[in-house]
């Protein structure tokens, strides 16, 4: 029997017998989260002021960074003690003053549902301004609270500049779970792709979405991914402080059909297969802030993608 496939049938039978817990984290907390805001599928990243919700749902943006990132220019000058901020690029022009809720936008007037205004020196405007004056596709994901402009195709990991590196400093550690370092085809791999959360979503031979840490209302911590529906919920592992590895398997149980395409998949940070592995009781100490790395086992042909954890301690 292959390694991986005894090690998959004895932590299923270990996380029967430690049963499993419903993730039910409530509404609120999932709409504390920040928006983040994806051009043609590539995260903008914004110096200070963020997007945000306002008291009416209305998602706000701040205009200078999202139209210089599509090649527009954004000219303000203040007329009447008002400031009034413009938009030029090839095709479109919009012209607005902060405070009102219409914008002039290619010589038509367009009412909106919430005011343009003025927060931490940044003009901001609703979402679907966006998509008019700058003639862009917009679309609002509710499920990660992101904000999709242009494409939605995600880009392989490797088109995002990161380049591959050897196994050699990580291959001690990984090897501590026989054959995770084996490719599909049995062979050992010999490099890894070192990336970040904020390099997500990136196209594996799985996509992956967003990675974040849940805790459920019984407090047991999970990591939880969203991937696409029809991709395979593949097994993940960690690279701990102590240089060894832990495998892990997706809660087939808690998967959660997200009804657009996408699903939410969980992984137990700590599992009761560590105790038989390891050699301890106090498998349950075991936290979110021991990981160095996520690995995503067999998710490339070529290489194994391995995200810093962005919430380790110290």
């Amino acid at each position: 029997m292959h390694m991986k496939k005894f090690l998959l049938s004895m932590t299923a039978a270990a996380l029967l017998f430690a049963g499993a817990v419903v993730p039910t984290q409530a509404a609120k907390s999932e709409n504390a989260k920040p928006i983040k805001v994806l051009l043609d599928a590539k995260t903008i990243q914004f110096p200070d002021a963020q997007p945000f919700q306002d008291d009416n749902d209305y998602v706000m943006v701040p205009i200078r960074f999202v139209s210089e990132a599509l090649g527009a220019k954004v000219g303000w000058e203040k007329t009447g003690g008002k400031l009034a901020v413009s938009i030029k690029n090839d095709a479109h022009s919009v012209a607005m003053t902060v405070g009102n809720n219409t914008a002039t936008v290619d010589g038509q007037t367009k009412t909106y549902e919430t005011k343009i205004i003025l927060k931490q020196n940044r003009t901001f405007v609703p979402l679907r301004l966006v998509s008019e004056g700058l003639g862009q596709t917009v679309e609002w994901d509710k499920v990660s609270r992101w904000v999709w402009i242009g494409k939605k195709e995600i880009a392989p990991l490797e088109n995002k500049g990161l380049q591959s590196v050897s196994i050699d400093p990580y291959k001690k550690a990984i090897n501590t779970v026989p054959n995770l370092i084996n490719n599909v085809a049995d062979k050992p791999y010999d490099k890894v792709v070192i990336f970040k959360q904020s390099d997500l979503p990136i196209k594996l031979l799985r996509d992956i979405y967003s990675v974040e840490p849940y805790t459920s209302s019984k407090g047991v911590p999970y990591l939880r991914m969203r991937v696409k529906t029809k991709s395979t919920a593949g097994s993940i592992f960690y690279l701990t402080k102590n240089k060894d590895a832990r495998l892990r398997f997706p809660m087939d149980d808690l998967t959660q059909d997200n009804g657009d395409g996408t699903k939410m998949i969980y992984y137990k940070i700590y599992s009761y297969s560590d105790a038989n592995l390891y050699g301890g009781k106090d498998y349950k100490t075991f936290k979110l802030q021991d990981i160095e790395y996520i690995g995503f086992d067999l998710a490339s042909q070529d290489y194994i993608p391995m995200m810093v954890n962005p919430w380790k301690g110290n």
